[in-house]
């Protein structure tokens, strides 16, 4: 189970924004394993886990978007019911609690599977009690 990036970044919360965000990483061959965003404040709050984090970080600077970097633990489960809750059940059980997470890509894993990207205060700590 690897650690992932994840960016988080503030855009307008205007239509169009999410698909501007999408072609300037893809016009620069940044692929979008997961993301997730909401509307906080009056504010688009985007955050994102890709193949390129360092480029995927200049693009968006370069468009005048700040945002900055937080890592994860990634889990690679089964696509199907029950894997979820497995994962936050070990996790519990261990004391960690989840602060947030989304569901994106396994790459390279095969059919049939996803990634878990979780935020919690150790990731160390969440990977090692998942391998238990």
């Amino acid at each position: 189970m690897p650690k992932a990036k994840q960016i988080s970044a503030w855009i307008d919360d205007r239509p169009g924004m999410l698909g501007k965000v999408a072609d300037a990483l893809a016009e620069k061959k940044v692929d979008i394993r997961a993301f997730m965003v909401a509307a906080l404040d009056g504010k688009g709050f985007l955050r994102l886990v890709v193949n390129k984090t360092s480029l995927a970080r200049r693009v968006l600077s370069d468009h005048g978007w700040d945002s900055t970097v937080d890592e994860l633990a990634e889990v690679v489960v089964p696509d199907r019911p029950g894997a979820l809750g497995r994962v936050a059940d070990s996790l519990g059980a261990a004391g960690i609690n989840i602060h947030h997470g989304f569901v994106g890509s396994a790459h390279g894993t095969g059919k049939g599977k996803v990634s878990l990207f979780l935020a919690v205060d150790d990731v160390g700590a969440a990977l090692r009690a998942l391998r238990k």
